[in-house]
């Protein structure tokens, strides 16, 4: 039988118990309990009150964010999951897949986009974190939320035992997600791998002055 946990379940834990919640982690996602278990303390101790830079900082909320790119581990931007984690402000969950398929392409400078186009594409895997406010906001910047790059949108999500849980992910931007998807010849990734990590520009290496949306529409156009 499937278990579906909302985010706004997930909060409402957190806030009636704080440090209870941490210590019950691991059955309220039993099918990621081994990934939680080999965390560190510092990672598991992500909903608790934690001390960084002598200054008491209480997370109020978390989010589960889906990554499915260059976030995930081994990969280019997971390094900014690496200072969450440092800092208290995110924690590895586990591995999982959306429960429905969408299409995943690569747009402009190797870049991976999961398009809002429910039914379309494959089923697609990656990796779930907790993730604080404060982490969420450095998330939302990076992906561009306020300029129109992606979307935080909810998603469902299977974990290996086949548990469903509601979370987020970031999808290609309304505005462009379906054109970008036709430039694909609709025909979409299974996985975004090594292989296409390879062909990802990093920012310092784009052309200087670039408009990240005009050059999406520049490469759906060629």
């Amino acid at each position: 039988m499937h278990c579906f946990l909302h985010p706004a379940d997930f909060d409402s834990i957190i806030s009636s118990h704080p440090r209870t919640f941490t210590h019950s982690l691991p059955q309220l996602y039993s099918p990621c309990r081994a990934a939680i278990m080999a965390s560190n303390s510092a990672n598991r101790d992500l909903l608790s009150p934690h001390n960084n830079n002598n200054n008491a900082t209480t997370i109020s909320r978390t989010r589960l964010i889906f990554t499915y790119g260059t976030l995930k581990r081994g990969f280019y931007n997971h390094r900014l999951m690496e200072s969450l984690i440092s800092t208290g402000d995110a924690s590895f969950i586990g591995e999982c897949t959306t429960k429905e398929s969408f299409p995943l392409v690569i747009g402009p400078y190797g870049i991976p986009f999961l398009i809002n186009l429910l039914g379309s594409g494959h089923r697609i895997p990656g990796e779930l974190y907790a993730v604080s406010d404060r982490g969420l906001a450095r998330l939302d910047e990076l992906e561009g939320i306020e300029t129109g790059h992606y979307e935080r949108l909810p998603v469902d999500v299977v974990s290996g035992d086949g548990q469903v849980l509601a979370v987020e992910g970031y999808f290609g931007h309304r505005s462009f997600g379906e054109e970008l998807w036709r430039k694909n010849g609709e025909k979409g990734l299974r996985e975004f791998g090594k292989e296409m990590a390879e062909k990802y520009v990093v920012r310092a290496n784009r052309p200087l002055g670039s408009n990240f949306v005009d050059d999406v529409w520049k490469f759906i156009s060629a």
